[in-house]
């Protein structure tokens, strides 16, 4: 899980596991994400300090929020707990 490469044809730029300082947003799941997505941002970080924000929320709250990883990629609840249970998990 790394993000794009930086540079036009960027060598090396895949790195194996989880990149845990990339940078990530915690979005609601709800906001319609759209060519102004990038402003909705509600918190932003590494990847691993928004999976223990998600995770510190009371679990009924869960489920209203989302991460937007740097690269495109967006998670959902169940990948932000499998990413919190992980043994490599720095949180």
């Amino acid at each position: 899980m790394t993000d794009h490469p930086s540079t036009f044809k960027g060598e090396d730029t895949h790195r194996e596991g989880v990149q845990w300082d990339d940078r990530a947003e915690i979005h609601s799941a709800e906001d319609g994400q759209g060519i102004l997505d990038g402003g909705k941002g509600l918190r932003g970080g590494t990847l691993a300090q928004m999976v223990a924000q998600v995770m510190a929320y009371p679990p009924a709250e869960r489920g209203r929020f989302v991460i937007q990883k740097a690269g495109d990629h967006r998670l959902d609840l169940a990948e932000i707990e499998a990413l919190a249970a992980r043994d490599d998990f720095p949180g």
